[in-house]
C-alpha cells in the first residue's frame, strides 16, 4: 500500500477491513469481490466502499473489469497497509465485538439514554481512540447522536408496544411497495442479493455475526422499498431499520431462524424475478408476520 497518500482515517479503516474480509472469505487472485456484500458486512454504504476499492486498485490489489466488476488480482503478504494504519484502526473482529456489546447492553437496558466516550472506554477497558470509529459508525446509522457540547445519546428504543406498532405498520407498507406502478429491480441487484444471502447461509453461525445479519436483512427490505420508486416508502422503511438496530444486533434466535428468514427472502426474490409481484407482496406480508411473532415472544412474560 502506498502510505505516502493523504488518506482519511475512515479510508484507512475500510481498506484494512476490506482486506480482512478478503482473507476471511478465502478469496484468491481472479475471484470477484462483491461490493454490496462488503458494504452489508461492514455496515457502511457502498460509496465509501467504492472509494476504498479504487485506492486498492491504484496499488494493484484489485482491478475493475467492464462487465465483470471488481476482481482481486493481488493480496499483499502484509495486508497491504502500513504500520500507521494498523495503529489507527482496531481489527474488524474487535470492532464488531464492541458494537455487539454496546447493542446487547443497550437492549438489556444496562446502558442509559446518555453516555460519554470516557464512560464507555472505562466500561469496556479500551482506549477512547478505539471507540471513535464505532461511534461514528453508529451515528451514521442513526442509532446515536452527539449532544451539543459534550457526550452522546441513544436515539432508539425497543419494547413490546413499539414492536407491535412497527410490524403492523411494516405489514401495510412493505407489501404495498412491491405493488407500486414504478417498482423495478435490476438483474444485478437480484444476483448480488441472492449471492449475499447464499454466502451467509454457507457459514457456521456464531453470535458475532449478528451485526452483519441485521445489515444484510435491513438492506434487503430497504432496497425493495427504494425499488418502489416512491420516496416515502423508502424513508419509512429506513426509519424502521434504525429503530430496530440495537435490539436486532443482539440476535437471540439462533441459526434456525437465520435460515428461515433468508429462505423467506429468497422466495420473495424468486417471485419478483418471475414478475409475480402479487405473490411477492403476499410472501412479504407472511414473512413480516412470522418475524413479528418471533420478535414478540422475546417480550412475553414466559420469555423473560
Amino acid at each position: 500500500m502506498n502510505t505516502d497518500r493523504a488518506l482519511t482515517n475512515l479510508q484507512r479503516r475500510l481498506i484494512d477491513r476490506i482486506l480482512e474480509f478478503v482473507r476471511h472469505e478465502g478469496l484468491r487472485p481472479g475471484d470477484r469481490i462483491n461490493e454490496q456484500q462488503i458494504a452489508l458486512r461492514l455496515g457502511v454504504s457502498r460509496t465509501p466502499i467504492r472509494t476504498a476499492l479504487t485506492l486498492l486498485q491504484d496499488d494493484g490489489v484489485v482491478l475493475r473489469r467492464p462487465g465483470t466488476g471488481v476482481v482481486l488480482v493481488n493480496l499483499p503478504d502484509d495486508g497491504g497497509i502500513g504500520i500507521e494504519t494498523r495503529e489507527l484502526a482496531p481489527s474488524a473482529a474487535r470492532e464488531e465485538a464492541l458494537v455487539l456489546r454496546i447493542a446487547t447492553e443497550r437492549d438489556r437496558q444496562e446502558l442509559g439514554d446518555e453516555f460519554s466516550v470516557v464512560e464507555l472506554a472505562e466500561r469496556y477497558g479500551v482506549a477512547r481512540a478505539a471507540l471513535v470509529p464505532i461511534l461514528e459508525r453508529l451515528a451514521g446509522l442513526g442509532m446515536i447522536e452527539k449532544k451539543p457540547g459534550y457526550g452522546w445519546r441513544f436515539l432508539t428504543d425497543w419494547n413490546l408496544t413499539i414492536v407491535d406498532e412497527s410490524y403492523r405498520f411494516r405489514m401495510v407498507i412493505e407489501p404495498a411497495a412491491l405493488l407500486e406502478p414504478g417498482f423495478s429491480v435490476s438483474r444485478k441487484w437480484l444476483d448480488d442479493t441472492r449471492a449475499a444471502h447464499e454466502s451467509f447461509l454457507k457459514k457456521a453461525w456464531t453470535e458475532d455475526m449478528s451485526v452483519a445479519l441485521f445489515e444484510t436483512n435491513a438492506a434487503f427490505h430497504e432496497d425493495l422499498a427504494a425499488a418502489s420508486g416512491n420516496r416515502f416508502y423508502r424513508e419509512a422503511v429506513r426509519l424502521q431499520s434504525r429503530l430496530r438496530r440495537f435490539a436486532m444486533y443482539n440476535w437471540r434466535s439462533g441459526r434456525v431462524r437465520v435460515e428461515k428468514n433468508f429462505t423467506e427472502h429468497m422466495a420473495i426474490l424468486d417471485a419478483i424475478e418471475r414478475g409475480r409481484l402479487d405473490e411477492a407482496s403476499d410472501l412479504m406480508r407472511d414473512h413480516l408476520r412470522i418475524a413479528w411473532e418471533s420478535t414478540s415472544r422475546r417480550f412475553s412474560p414466559a420469555a423473560s
